[in-house]
């Protein structure tokens, strides 16, 4: 089963996170995943400072990252002009983003439903390089409801995109929700991923029935970072390593190192001054003798 697993800790993790870190700190965060054998990690985000002061200085993080044999490095656009930054740096995907609702896109990019498809399209025709196409509460909104899966499938037919993911924003999704949209949006185009939070619980179960439905890109983030600004009881995205144990476990092979991904767990901890929500154990102490 080919799957790639994205790390999307350096960019959906720390804009949530209150205190902003300097892009030395970001571009470390980056090198230690992709140490770690991770097939790629979400770097950036090239976004207005003043709208989300936590990736400032996306290019000078992008300048601080490494070579890693292996490993994709990503960043996160709304726009055009957004995307223009990102191409003259080092990072060799990129993810555009917009909302299944006319609401989230509202509040989170100042543009309607149809303004930002027209962004994402525009994005994904100019692009040299590979395109993700990330659609947001993609199963629920904070300010709709639950959203209707048809409607998001009609959305990513329109996407013309390297890949597809659906993002499960503020964790409202449960794995048969997922299953019947994945197979969906999968009977239209080919590579489908998913973006999970764990906000019910239910984030990692759900990344299983999207891998049975035939899912092959799964997002989650270094110790369970993230959240939603909108989305005031929305928790992380499901953590990186309690899916790489999952996988693993269940005889997927990941191709990464789950001591050293829990190594950089455990520094971030450091970094941010509390514990992650990441089932952090120290290495060599599990399963018990």
């Amino acid at each position: 089963m080919r799957v790639i697993l994205c790390d999307v800790g350096p960019r959906d993790g720390l804009q949530n996170e209150p205190d902003v870190l300097a892009p030395a700190v970001r571009a470390d965060l980056v090198n230690r995943l992709a140490a770690t054998g991770l097939p790629r990690v979400e770097a950036a985000s090239f976004v207005r400072d003043d709208r989300v002061p936590q990736m400032a200085g996306a290019e000078e993080v992008a300048a601080g990252i490494e070579d890693h044999e292996g490993t994709e490095f990503a960043g996160l656009v709304l726009n055009l002009k957004g995307y223009e930054r990102l191409r003259e740096t080092k990072l060799r995907r990129v993810n555009c983003t917009l909302a299944a609702t006319e609401s989230f896109n509202q509040r989170n990019g100042n543009m309607s439903l149809e303004e930002a498809l027209t962004q994402a399209t525009s994005i994904i025709g100019v692009s040299e390089l590979p395109t993700t196409a990330t659609v947001s509460v993609a199963f629920g909104c904070p300010f709709e409801g639950r959203v209707d899966p048809g409607r998001v499938a009609r959305l990513c037919a329109r996407l013309d995109a390297d890949e597809i993911v659906l993002a499960d924003t503020i964790g409202v999704a449960t794995p048969t929700q997922v299953k019947r949209l994945v197979e969906r949006v999968l009977s239209r185009r080919g590579d489908v991923g998913v973006h999970l939070h764990n906000t019910r619980n239910t984030g990692y179960a759900n990344a299983v029935a999207a891998l049975e439905a035939g899912a092959t890109v799964l997002d989650a983030s270094v110790g369970g970072l993230g959240g939603c600004p909108y989305a005031p009881k929305a928790t992380g995205n499901i953590a990186t390593e309690d899916l790489v144990y999952l996988l693993e476990g269940e005889g997927i092979g990941t191709g990464v190192d789950l001591d050293a991904l829990i190594a950089v767990s455990e520094w971030l901890e450091g970094v941010l001054g509390r514990r992650l929500d990441g089932y952090v154990y120290r290495a060599g102490t599990w399963p018990p003798a």
